[in-house]
């Protein structure tokens, strides 16, 4: 899934930070998805209504990495989570 493109967060999810990850749990399969330190604060970017263009530009702004290696995590990330039925495309 393209960072440009727009997508939606499934309704039927609950988001729990645990320790050091982010757990998400779809209410409607009753299962689990857990994210890295990164990856749980793009969720909670994205929850908060950023784009995911704009959550990206934030995670470069606090995390040390390189944007090309964000860019492929994120787009492998969103993917997933599509796969999941966690977000869906508009």
């Amino acid at each position: 899934m393209e960072l440009t493109g727009s997508f939606t967060l499934s309704e039927d999810v609950v988001a729990r930070e645990v320790g050091e990850e982010t757990m998400l749990l779809d209410l409607a399969s009753g299962t689990y998805f857990g994210l890295n330190p990164v990856g749980g604060r793009f969720w909670q970017l994205l929850e908060e209504g950023r784009s995911a263009a704009e959550a990206r530009d934030c995670l470069l702004d606090e995390f040390e990495v390189e944007a090309d290696v964000l860019d492929a995590d994120l787009s492998t990330l969103l993917d997933e989570l599509a796969a999941k039925g966690l977000v869906a495309t508009v």
